[in-house]
């Protein structure tokens, strides 16, 4: 660990696996490029990246995906980073990620970051705290209510950790992990000295205690923001609406004619079209999308290119170029890309979906 200040920090950030708690969304598409508040998870990953001063970026992709967040993210220059792409040919674990990535990474010290976790915070302090400390990992930790859920780990009055089990039946602690960590290059061999678990994965929490076993120390910080994993259609509608909520501001550059009503933070970006509607936020309304004769409600994103016709919606993700039309009311759904949802009959229903890219659903 000699000389660690003097490394260059840099990045891993997970953008593999299936997203099959996603699905239908993630059966055409990443579960980290899924928007929130219009814009990818994964960019609010690099954002805080960027933000803690981390230039060099390594993304693990997977053959599934890699083309589509390669195509999206692009090399990173709009963000001030350089972003390098490695493929990850199955999904083996985290700690499999980091071998993945060895030669990306050197001896240098790196971020290690799930790609679809969001947190309420910058990660500027925990690196400040990785840098100026002797530990060879920091790890971010979060209260939670269902601790069985998640990797937990145990840590005695000064922060240090003691151990980490992963979705413990009986947690000693309810400090989940929350899926970014802070690695010197010490953890390569922890890698090298653990074996796969019983579902054939090699663990993270297992190359953590790893380093525990043979006294390296092992620190942890608490998040005191909000932690949102947004592997869920649920979990991904609170994301959006922590986001709306806390980072939007009212910002309209759309065009909104005189009989239509705006209140609150709203966002309609350029090009977008409102006609006879009433829009409360916060909201976000992306470009060329067009919303007539429609109530658009509290915490619902739409995307680019998407059309509202006649309808209710609350509390929802529409992604980019669907189309909702004569729908009573739509609330607490996930509606993916080019998607059409159309009512048929006169009967009044109220509808929560989650329906996945081109697909059409008449009711």
């Amino acid at each position: 660990m000699a000389g660690k200040k003097n490394r260059n920090m840099k990045a891993l950030v997970l953008s593999g696996g299936k997203g099959t708690r996603l699905r239908p969304i993630t059966y055409t598409g990443a579960k980290q490029l899924v928007p929130i508040a219009n814009r990818p998870i994964l960019a609010y990953v690099l954002d805080n990246i960027a933000k803690a001063g981390i230039k060099d970026v390594g993304i693990i992709i997977s053959p599934e995906t890699g083309g589509e967040i390669k195509e999206t993210i692009g090399d990173g220059s709009n963000m001030g980073l350089s972003i390098t792409y490695l493929l990850q040919d199955a999904p083996r674990g985290l700690a499999h990620a980091v071998v993945v990535g060895r030669e990306f990474l050197g001896d240098d010290p790196f971020v290690m970051y799930l790609g679809d976790n969001l947190i309420g915070c910058g990660i500027e302090n925990f690196v400040e705290t990785f840098e100026s400390s002797d530990s060879d990992a920091v790890i971010l930790l979060k209260p939670v209510d269902n601790p069985q859920s998640f990797g937990v780990a145990e840590v005695d009055k000064s922060g240090k950790i003691t151990g980490l089990e992963e979705k413990p039946k009986n947690p000693k602690s309810n400090l989940a992990l929350v899926g970014v960590y802070i690695f010197s290059s010490e953890i390569h061999r922890a890698i090298s000295e653990i074996s796969p678990s019983a579902r054939g994965e090699l663990e993270i929490t297992d190359a953590i205690q790893r380093l525990i076993a043979v006294g390296k120390p092992v620190q942890s910080r608490i998040v005191d923001t909000w932690w949102l994993d947004t592997g869920k259609k649920d979990d991904l509608l609170a994301a959006n609406t922590v986001v709306l909520d806390e980072w939007f501001k009212r910002k309209i550059e759309g065009d909104v004619d005189s009989a239509s009503q705006i209140t609150g933070r709203v966002t309609i970006e350029k090009g977008a079209t409102v006609r006879n509607s009433v829009l409360r936020g916060p909201i976000a309304i992306g470009r060329g999308s067009i919303i007539e004769d429609s109530f658009i409600g509290p915490y619902t994103s739409i995307g680019q290119g998407s059309r509202v016709k006649k309808s209710i919606i609350e509390h929802s993700v529409i992604l980019a170029g669907a189309e909702i039309s004569h729908v009573d009311r739509l609330e607490d759904s996930l509606i993916g890309r080019g998607a059409k949802v159309i009512k048929c009959h006169h009967k009044h229903q109220a509808l929560r979906l989650m329906i996945g890219d081109d697909s059409v659903v008449e009711v």
